[in-house]
This record gives C-alpha cells, structure tokens and sequence, in this order.
C-alpha cells in the first residue's frame, strides 16, 4: 500500500520512466455461423514457456523507437507466426491494462485482429510452449488475471455488437 501511495504521489515523467509498456492483438477467429454467438468466436490463448506457464493473447515490450501498433505487430509474429498477410485489424477496438508487476507499473494495450484463414498455421517461438484456440468462456477460464477476463469481454461484446 505504500509503495501504491508513493507511486501516485511521483510525478507523471518520473511515472512513466518507470512504467513497462507491452503491446499485442486479440486475435480470434470465427466459426461460419450464420449469427455471432459465444460459439462461432475463438480467441488465441498462448501459454509461456516460462514461469507460471499463463496463458495470454500474444503481446510484448515495446522497442525503442517503435509505436505501439508496430511493437502489436511485431510480438505477434515473433510469438504466433501470424503476419498482417494473415490478419485483418478491426477497427474501434483497443483494450488498455494497467497493473504492477515486479512493483513497476505495467501498462498493456491490445487491439483486435481477426485471422483471414480459419485454419491458419501457429509456429510459437520459444518464449511459449502451446496455444490454444478458445470460446470466451474457456479463454476466460485460462486467463488467471482479472483484467485480461475483462479485455476478452470487451473484445466479444464488440465483435457481437459489429456486423
């Protein structure tokens, strides 16, 4: 809690030096379903090699002189093998995490992104170990982290509420 209070009580420059940024994409896919349904969408769920093995869409640090969107990009190729050959980007969706972890502040932003082949090929680099393709209840269930429960929500109730 006092780490919390001193936290807040920083300056916003000093705040953000401190602060992890990640960036990544929701990716999902749909089933050919006349109507959307909990059903007919699949989220990717990629589980860490490393660590507690969590599970997450693919995401990663932003590099120096990279924009957020590039950094999205470029995880998601490094991790998942999916290029934007592969990938439509929806437009109107963006999901922004915050928390501490390691008692830094994190800082994750998702947009969402729709494959173009329903059975499009994963190659996971060494940071992961399997993935899955899931409905959002069982994506939810894996999740582990609230906040991340949340942004696959948010992700299904846009994408059933979008023609």
């Amino acid at each position: 809690m006092l780490l919390l209070l001193m936290l807040l009580e920083m300056p916003p420059v000093i705040w953000w030096i401190m602060a992890l940024r990640a960036c990544g994409l929701i990716i999902f896919r749909r089933r050919t379903i006349p109507k959307v349904s909990n059903d007919s969408i699949q989220f990717l769920m990629l589980q860490t090699s490393y660590g507690t093995h969590h599970w997450t869409p693919p995401k990663g640090h932003v590099d120096p002189g990279e924009n957020d969107m590039e950094a999205a990009i470029r995880e998601t190729q490094e991790e998942s093998g999916l290029d934007t050959t592969q990938l439509i980007i929806v437009e109107g969706f963006k999901s922004e995490l915050n928390y501490l972890v390691n008692k830094k502040h994190k800082t994750v932003v998702y947009w969402l992104a729709e494959v173009k082949d329903y059975n499009v090929e994963i190659h996971l680099s060494r940071e992961h170990q399997a993935y899955r393709w899931l409905n959002l209840e069982e994506a939810c269930k894996i999740a582990h982290y609230k906040n991340l429960e949340a942004a696959l929500r948010e992700a299904h109730k846009f994408l059933c509420s979008t023609p």
